[in-house]
């Protein structure tokens, strides 16, 4: 007998919750197999068995919270997969012809059940699936065998049979009422959205925290990007968008103004040595800040490369918990869904961060007689002011607009 054990998660991380069990008692499973997939505050983790044998026992169901250590399934030594069993030869033997001949039909949805567990998905896509009461079996895989996110979504767009559509309402809980009488439909929060929750509130109560502003006029990093981008692409293999820019401009004002890249440990400062910049990227389960490492040793074509390494694995749900560990400041583009100007929350324990905004072309003043149309950007700090002043503050977020309103500073700074 094996216990299987919620594992080390990470230092911060003590509890998650049964996401989906890909195994069932009485189910074999090889040495190192997925049984159950767990979801933690920042990622989604499947956990292996590390005895082959058969699940004899789940000691949690889906939904309950466990804790790293925990026992939450049992696998018994021995058994094999259950494509045929002496118990079931006995029975044929002793059952009448007319039973006989249905367990030999028995086999074909044994086999189908075998099917279904050996699909290879995603987390994204199990979890999707399991939302949308889709089976994984039915869904077309990619070249790999593999069911993505994508084709779920794709599956779940396509009118279905209409057997189906009963065992689709069946699963689907009436819409409970208002004391008024109005419908409603109650949603549970995943463990990752009531974790966000948890530490947005956490920071506006704890940390006095203050927005300044300040807008960047753009025409040069528009020109320069669009002068260099294609150079940049057949040199580097990664398009050169906005994010290195920002990315190198916060790097280099985070040297000046040090205060802006530490944290507030009891009645100390810490303040960093180090320029780890976090990235806020938005997918269907929530924000999620994985981590670009050392960006004052990173050129351009590294850190576009990285940011967009990062943003496609956190929106397959492939981020690894040191994607989102650390992290000494934070920068959150609101601008790529239109917004034009907001006030960015603090990502605790840090003390600033960067919100940047859609670029938006306005009438600029060149001088006191000529007016012109120019590609305007807002960017906001919000920054913690027990340790920042406004001072400090306010030359962080003017650095940054020089050295982007003059980007050849920029290249010289990083």
């Amino acid at each position: 007998m094996a216990e299987i054990k919620v594992p080390e998660l990470a230092e911060s991380i003590t509890e998650g919750t049964i996401a989906q069990w890909l195994k069932q008692p009485g189910d074999y499973v090889e040495k190192g197999e997925y049984i159950v997939e767990l979801e933690t505050d920042k990622v989604n983790v499947e956990v292996i068995s590390e005895e082959a044998g058969t699940i004899q026992e789940l000691k949690a169901e889906e939904g309950d919270t466990v804790e790293v250590g925990q026992v939450i399934a049992i696998v018994g030594e021995g058994g094999q997969q259950p494509a045929s069993s002496d118990k079931g030869d006995e029975q044929q033997a002793e059952a009448p012809k007319e039973e006989a001949k249905q367990e030999e039909s028995s086999p074909a949805p044994a086999e189908q059940d075998n099917k279904k567990e050996r699909v290879i998905a995603s987390p994204a896509a199990r979890k999707l699936a399991r939302e949308k009461g889709i089976d994984l079996s039915q869904v077309s895989t990619d070249p790999l065998g593999r069911v993505r996110k994508q084709d779920i979504e794709s599956f779940g767009n396509k009118p279905q049979s209409a057997p189906s559509k009963p065992a689709a309402s069946e699963s689907k809980p009436a819409a409970p009422k208002q004391d008024n009488g109005k419908p409603v439909v109650r949603e549970k929060m995943s463990r990752r959205r009531q974790t966000i929750a948890k530490r947005l509130v956490e920071v506006q109560q704890t940390a006095a925290m203050l927005t300044t502003f300040n807008e960047i006029d753009m025409s040069a990093v528009m020109e320069l990007r669009k002068r260099k981008k294609d150079k940049f692409f057949e040199t580097h293999d990664v398009r050169l968008g906005f994010m290195s820019f920002f990315t190198k401009a916060v790097t280099a004002a985070l040297k000046k103004y040090p205060y802006v890249n530490a944290e507030i440990d009891g009645n100390e400062v810490v303040l960093k040595q180090y320029y780890d910049v976090g990235v806020a990227v938005s997918t269907d389960d929530g924000l999620v800040v994985p981590v670009v490492r050392d960006c004052d040793r990173k050129n351009f074509a590294e850190i576009e490369g990285e940011i967009m390494e990062l943003a496609t694995k956190a929106r397959d749900n492939k981020l690894a918990l040191s994607d989102l560990q650390g992290g000494s400041f934070t920068i959150t583009n609101g601008g790529v869904f239109g917004s034009l100007l907001s006030t960015p929350i603090l990502n605790g324990p840090q003390v600033g961060i960067l919100g940047m905004h859609t670029i938006q072309l306005r009438p600029v003043a060149i001088d006191k007689d000529t007016m012109e149309n120019r590609p305007m950007m807002y960017i906001a700090l919000s920054y913690d002011h027990r340790i920042i002043d406004g001072k400090e503050a306010v030359g962080f977020l003017s650095m940054i607009k020089n050295l982007l309103e003059n980007p050849e500073d920029l290249l010289l700074e990083g």
